[in-house]
């Protein structure tokens, strides 16, 4: 598996409330589907429709559904990185539009203080899947899992590449509960090596050790 990130730039920034109330929230399309983006991927709308359905109902109805600030390099949400909370996530077509309240927490009181200043800064998910790399696009496939449905981060055009280049050449596995980076090629040259009387030993062998179980500001 993956570890899959996708930038979108144009997200609304609302304040609610005034005072010791005030809340901040952003606001836009975080996830979109049946459409091939920058990244050369396409996300088949029943794929996202059905993780977008579990991750509500593990993460955004239980109040765990967080995000941080900046380009996190693994698929784990790091509490001490945490900077939002997502609060809504539904389709509108076939597009996910989500909505998160930025948190008092230092990442949040950063983004918070950068938001109201002015800076324009998009949103990025990230998540695990497989990719059938067809001749016109990649498409993810349907063991895509959302780690969070956004991080923010600040100018998403320009790091996309860069961000995309470090984190998908690696792959991810489950290794006793635990998410580990795990140097596939290792494991595809074992295979290849195999002769046909040994290849089932060393399959076994192999899933053995990877073990998959897998701004615009405006008040309200």
């Amino acid at each position: 598996m993956k570890l899959i990130t996708e930038t979108i730039e144009n997200v609304e920034v609302i304040t609610e409330g005034k005072g010791d109330d005030k809340k901040l929230y952003i606001e836009g399309v975080f996830l979109q589907s049946e459409i091939k983006n920058r990244n050369g991927r396409m996300y088949p709308f029943s794929v996202l429709e059905k993780e977008v359905e579990r991750y509500n109902e593990e993460y955004v109805k239980t109040s765990r559904a967080l995000g941080e600030l900046g380009h996190p390099d693994g698929p784990t949400v790091n509490l001490d990185r945490v900077s939002h909370r997502i609060t809504s996530l539904k389709a509108e077509g076939t597009n996910f539009v989500g909505r998160a309240q930025i948190l008092s927490t230092p990442n949040g009181n950063i983004a918070k203080a950068l938001l109201e200043e002015g800076v324009k800064l998009g949103v990025s998910s990230r998540g695990m899947g497989s990719i059938d790399k067809r001749e016109d696009c990649g498409v993810v496939m349907d063991d895509f899992m959302l780690a969070t449905a956004a991080d923010i981060v600040a100018d998403p055009s320009a790091p996309d590449a860069f961000v995309n280049g470090i984190m998908e050449g690696k792959e991810w596995a489950w290794d006793n509960g635990i998410l580990k980076e795990t140097k596939v090629a290792k494991y595809q040259r074992y295979m290849d090596n195999a002769t046909r009387k040994n290849l089932e030993e060393r399959t076994l062998k192999a899933v053995s050790y990877t073990h998959l179980t897998l701004p615009t500001n405006r008040e309200v």
